[in-house]
């Protein structure tokens, strides 16, 4: 089954049959050495911090997946007002965390 996600409060053509409560997902990861090494370069002659920018958004995906997992294991079939929160549990550690609300659809 395939979970839709939408940051939106409702679903545009679909009909909402039951609210089934918050849904969440997380990751925690931490900076490698080689890219805090990087980083630093990139820092003294500018740029994007592509090693930072991969490891964000594979951390994005995974906190994701959590949820949409969560979201099936109570018969969902969507997750609205979907966001994001991003917060440092330890130095160099940062805790990526995806919320909403399941919703079975028509």
């Amino acid at each position: 089954m395939s979970v839709l996600i939408s940051n939106l409060e409702l679903l545009p053509d679909r009909k909402i049959i039951k609210q089934l409560g918050l849904v969440q997902g997380s990751t925690v990861r931490s900076k490698h050495v080689g890219r805090d090494i990087m980083a630093g370069l990139k820092n003294v002659f500018g740029g994007e911090l592509k090693g930072y920018t991969e490891l964000l958004e594979d951390s994005r995906a995974e906190a994701l997946r959590r949820m949409q997992a969560q979201a099936e294991a109570i018969g969902a079939n969507a997750v609205i007002n979907v966001r994001f929160s991003t917060s440092s549990v330890a130095q160099g550690a940062s805790e990526i965390f995806v919320y909403g609300t399941a919703v079975l659809v028509e």
